[in-house]
């Protein structure tokens, strides 16, 4: 049992003010049906570097025995997948075209998913 359904740490019930008739009620009511426990604690800042402390932008690499390819999908080093870079699955246009079908279905947007399904881009 969590915190909030055992009672301890819960938000008090409590209404915006200069709502429409009946509206704070409502609100009160939501807030007693699913109780509000208290807010999450704030994420720690991320410290940020100052300006100049990392060094010239023209020094020597700090590795020299790298490929200056390493990470990418071509040349020589280690390719992305080792690199930890996620990896698109199937094809992303073709997925967002049908995305955007579905909300707003015509038959010129039909037209292009079918030609691009069929002969690619």
């Amino acid at each position: 049992m969590s915190d909030v359904q055992a009672g301890t740490n819960r938000v008090a019930i409590q209404a915006a003010t200069g709502q429409t008739y009946g509206k704070a009620t409502q609100q009160m009511n939501a807030q007693r049906a699913v109780p509000m426990g208290t807010p999450p604690t704030e994420a720690p800042q991320v410290q940020r570097p100052v300006p100049g402390t990392l060094g010239s932008l023209t020094r020597p690499t700090e590795r020299p025995m790298e490929p200056i390819t390493a990470g990418a999908p071509f040349g020589a080093g280690i390719g992305p997948v080792a690199a930890g870079i996620p990896q698109p699955t199937g094809d992303n246009a073709l997925e967002e075209l049908r995305m955007i079908f579905q909300m707003f279905p015509n038959d010129d947007l039909a037209d292009l998913i079918d030609s691009y399904s069929r002969d690619g881009l």
